[in-house]
């Protein structure tokens, strides 16, 4: 199993979140939030803008759907532009279901 977590814009996370959903992924988790890069920060009426909104997709598939669901979530929040965000893609060694306290190999 891989943890996939995608870094995007905050406009484009729910058009990404249904990209996804059509490739195959059960489940996602969006967490809301804050975030600056390495590039210069916007001056706004005269205030540096220290963040940007950003949201962070979390899911974790099988590693035979790693491929389509990258690609999903590039061709979905690609602008071309500096800050369209990151892809990290980590092995799952383990996990839990807490509801019945037993480890799972599954997904779901």
């Amino acid at each position: 199993m891989k943890r996939i977590e995608a870094v995007v814009q905050s406009e484009l996370s729910k058009k990404v979140i249904k990209e996804i959903r059509k490739v195959g992924v059960g489940g996602v988790t969006l967490i809301q939030s804050l975030g600056q890069g390495a590039g210069e920060r916007p001056e706004i009426g005269g205030h540096q803008i220290e963040f940007n909104s950003i949201d962070v997709i979390v899911t974790v598939v099988h590693d035979s759907e790693v491929n389509s669901v990258v690609s999903a979530i590039m061709n979905t929040a690609h602008t071309g532009e500096k800050g369209d965000g990151k892809i990290f893609v980590s092995n799952i060694e383990e996990s839990y279901d807490i509801s019945t306290k037993e480890k799972s190999t599954e997904l779901i």
